[in-house]
């Protein structure tokens, strides 16, 4: 009993010397905490309110012309994902910052801990290099605004429409429907085939015998008539224009028709725009060959005649 009343002594001695650095580390560790949370509750609003702002520019920019060229949702997607991006860096960094200074509290020395996570960070890297090289890639890709939502690219690996754009991987859609996943540290190069506008190319092939003159004429009002019924005036940027003979033999001749249009659409008008010219081709009496085909019926013909 006399052994159990010391100990009992000693320890409340003990407490009662020590109780005033436990409460003062206490309400230290309490104060760090509550400070790293409003800190990281106000940094996340500032973000959020920016990103919101952001937004709103992008939906105005959508009702001018200037949003005819820049897509409110591309703008919209690459906020939201650069928001995120900060946030979660301003969360670790407030977070871990304060759980070094909870540390400190306690007399824990943060040397031989900086000094492990050091080298388990080098570890790290070299074993997730290509996860490392893939988000950092990500996030350049995004701050620079080389592709976006809605964008069709072509990036090595893959062409197709973006469907989403992470931090380690791009999700393309193909031309037959595929559903491509590149990753980011893998695309060395990109070809952006919807920023600003796109052209549309025709190449018609005409007798040789035909009149250019007549050729162009009809060509031109058709294209003139194209650009004039809807809804293909919003999307042709500029007039149909004859570039001239690509190509001439001795069967046919090529002439080459380009428009400036709308990025994206490109294949509806060089179809709709082929189909309008052979219809004012045809009604001119102009004829329409294929050179190869012709040559090729007249070497079967020189054939048979040699036989």
């Amino acid at each position: 009993m006399e052994d159990a009343q010391v100990r009992a002594n000693d320890f409340a001695g003990w407490v009662q010397n020590n109780w005033e650095g436990w409460l003062a580390a206490g309400l230290r560790i309490a104060l760090i905490v509550v400070i790293a949370l409003v800190l990281k509750t106000v940094v996340r609003r500032t973000i959020t309110r920016l990103v919101a702002r952001m937004n709103r520019s992008a939906d105005n920019a959508g009702n001018t012309l200037g949003g005819l060229l820049v897509n409110a949702e591309r703008r919209r997607q690459r906020s939201e994902a650069i928001g995120s991006i900060l946030r979660s860096v301003s969360a670790f960094l407030i977070l871990g910052t304060a759980a070094l200074t909870v540390l400190s509290v306690f007399e824990i020395s943060l040397g031989p801990l900086l000094a492990s996570a050091g080298v388990a960070g080098v570890a790290l890297g070299f074993g997730a290099r290509n996860l490392v090289t893939d988000v950092l890639t990500g996030m350049f890709i995004l701050l620079e605004d080389q592709y976006g939502v809605g964008d069709r690219i072509d990036a090595g690996e893959a062409t197709g429409v973006v469907l989403e754009i992470g931090l380690r991987v791009t999700k393309l859609r193909g031309d037959d429907g595929e559903v491509w996943y590149v990753r980011n540290g893998e695309i060395r190069r990109v070809g952006n085939l919807s920023q600003g506008w796109s052209t549309a190319a025709v190449d018609v092939e005409v007798g040789a015998g035909e009149q250019l003159e007549k050729v162009r004429e009809t060509i031109e009002s058709a294209g003139r008539d194209f650009a004039a019924s809807p809804p293909w005036d919003e999307k042709l940027w500029d007039r149909v224009e004859v570039l001239g003979l690509e190509s001439v033999t001795l069967d046919s001749m090529v002439v080459r028709v380009s428009a400036k249009v709308m990025p994206g659409q490109v294949k509806p008008v060089e179809r709709e725009l082929r189909w309008r010219i052979k219809h004012a081709l045809d009604a001119q009496g102009v004829r329409v060959v294929d050179g190869e085909a012709v040559r090729l019926r007249k070497l079967v013909d020189e054939s048979a005649d040699g036989r």
